[in-house]
């Protein structure tokens, strides 16, 4: 999918080829706009009227309008974001309005689209963004709560007072990990114990974020050997993956780590530079746990379920 803003000419008009396919994508959506109300017929949606509520929109210094076309250039979607809410007490950027062509849904634009506008905030150093769905509207608030926005008021629209929830997401930078469970041949698995500032203490994996075309694999691997000081050990099969938020080196992530298998012996990390690199990592201990410990301790380990994944791939090891 690409990207590409909405640009009037100099006369601030429209391009008829390009209205010409606004208007086919606005008339598409009749059930939405039977919803909204912002034009007289739903089902007889016209250039002229597209043209006007798109010029009336970029006559706001903070709006731009984003169209999205297909890998095959047609126009799939359209977004109207606002660079700042005309409330000064609200911190955020606005999304007005995505909307996708009806007839393009269910391949996965929506996802897309949206990611792309949030990628495009957070590129301008933006924390976190808001839209308003309609309270008559159950589908797209489904569909916004699915990719993680959350409600934070209810309140009328400012153009027609229409009643609206409004929902917020904090922009987190992405960051891709990977991460190795090391199972002695009891059946324990090690694991060090960290010091986030935004989740506290916890347990995880020997493991870490990747470096620029590093697979998972390969940083898997890396980063065993640079925590504990092990090099005889491979990771075989994958263990699943999982996604979770924490702070990292003073920056809030979003992060997506693949976890791997490797069996070797039991015994402690060792090496010349290891006291360093655990201190740069928050790392302040480790342990080897049991399968039963695991499963009942109250203390956080990630990722989740870690002893019941882990007899899911091996079997029933002893505890």
């Amino acid at each position: 999918m690409i990207l590409t803003p909405l640009l009037l000419t100099p006369d601030h008009d429209i391009p008829a080829p390009l209205l010409a396919e606004l208007t086919a994508l606005y008339a598409s959506q009749h059930e939405f706009h039977t919803l909204s109300g912002d034009f007289p017929d739903p089902y007889d949606i016209r250039p002229e009227q597209v043209k006007a509520a798109l010029v009336e929109e970029l006559a706001h210094p903070d709006a731009e309008v984003l169209l999205a076309r297909s890998s095959a250039g047609r126009l799939v979607g359209i977004a109207i974001t606002l660079a700042h809410h005309p409330d000064p007490a609200d911190p955020d950027p606005w999304i007005g309005l995505l909307m996708v062509d009806a007839g393009a849904q269910r391949n996965g634009y929506g996802r897309q689209f949206v990611a792309l506008v949030e990628e495009r905030f957070r590129l301008a150093g933006r924390t976190g963004v808001r839209l308003a769905v309609l309270a008559n509207n159950p589908k797209g608030l489904a569909f916004w709560t699915a990719l993680g926005y959350a409600t934070v008021d209810h309140r009328a629209d400012r153009r027609l007072g229409r009643p609206c929830a409004v929902l917020r997401k904090e922009l987190r930078t992405p960051r891709k990990a990977a991460r190795v469970a090391v199972v002695d041949p009891e059946g324990s698995v090690f694991l060090f114990r960290y010091d986030n500032v935004e989740v506290g203490h916890h347990w995880a994996l020997p493991g870490g974020g990747l470096e620029r075309d590093e697979t998972p694999r390969e940083g898997a691997v890396r980063e065993l050997r640079e925590e504990t000081g092990w090099t005889d050990l491979e990771p075989g099969p994958l263990l699943c993956a999982w996604e979770h938020d924490f702070t990292y080196s003073g920056i809030r992530v979003h992060q997506h780590e693949h976890i791997y298998v490797a069996h070797g012996p039991r015994r402690d990390p060792s090496g010349p530079h290891l006291a360093a690199t655990h201190t740069g990592e928050g790392i302040l201990g480790w342990r080897w746990w049991t399968r039963r410990e695991l499963v009942e301790t109250s203390e956080s380990v990630w990722p989740p379920r870690l002893g019941e994944l882990l007899t899911e791939l091996d079997g029933d090891l002893p505890s």
